[in-house]
């Protein structure tokens, strides 16, 4: 059963591309939805979208997960992975719902996703029916990477930022995705924010924009 997902918005009224921004575990979409403020005037034609995450955190506390976290939250790890599976549902139908609210393809799409947002889009991107227009993952790590070329359906390009001073998701999981990504046909770009903990540093968003301004319409 698909979940609808609550979401704040920021940006064009009558966009012709989509950012959605994908917080990371016990945060919510306004924890991502101010870096709008920064991308959006360089990026007028854009709509900036931010759903909150489908389930309260199992820790307790304010935010939201994607899915739970055994090590973090002492959950077992098949609540990890039907979590994972049952979020990538429910975000893809929220894609898909708002392409067909503001009457875009999935060309018209880029994910951005912080830490567990970041391995959400890096989840969901590759087994879409239609690559989207770019995945920008920041601080996160790619699931499931043994799984990868049997299930990539499309390979949108994919731009992977991460601090080499990260604490909570340890910097060689860059090296990883990427190492993986480009053995499956992804185009696969990286950037490093150098003395840069689990956090976006602005070089980091800088690069972002700049990755976003060259894939997306208009």
């Amino acid at each position: 059963m698909m979940r609808d997902l609550r979401f704040g918005r920021k940006g064009a009224t009558d966009p012709s591309a989509l950012v959605v921004f994908l917080h990371g575990y016990g945060a919510d979409g306004s924890d991502l939805l101010g870096l709008a403020d920064v991308l959006g005037p360089h990026l007028p034609g854009v709509a900036f979208l931010a759903p909150d995450a489908p389930e309260r955190c199992v820790g307790g506390g304010f935010g939201y997960q994607w899915f739970p976290i055994p090590w973090l939250d002492g959950s077992p790890q098949a609540a990890a992975e039907a979590g994972l599976d049952a979020a990538a549902e429910d975000l893809n139908g929220f894609l898909d719902a708002r392409l067909a609210e503001f009457g875009l393809g999935p060309e018209a799409l880029a994910l951005v996703g912080f830490s567990q947002g970041a391995m959400m889009s890096l989840h969901v991107a590759p087994r879409r029916a239609k690559p989207v227009a770019g995945v920008v993952a920041i601080s996160g790590r790619l699931l499931r990477p043994e799984r990868l070329v049997a299930e990539a359906i499309v390979k949108p390009p994919v731009l992977l930022v991460h601090g080499d001073q990260d604490p909570v998701v340890p910097f060689d999981s860059m090296e990883m995705a990427g190492s993986a990504l480009v053995a499956a046909g992804f185009p696969t770009f990286g950037h490093v924010m150098q003395g840069t903990a689990h956090g976006i540093a602005p070089d980091g968003l800088g690069v972002t924009l700049q990755f976003l301004k060259e894939r997306l319409p208009g």
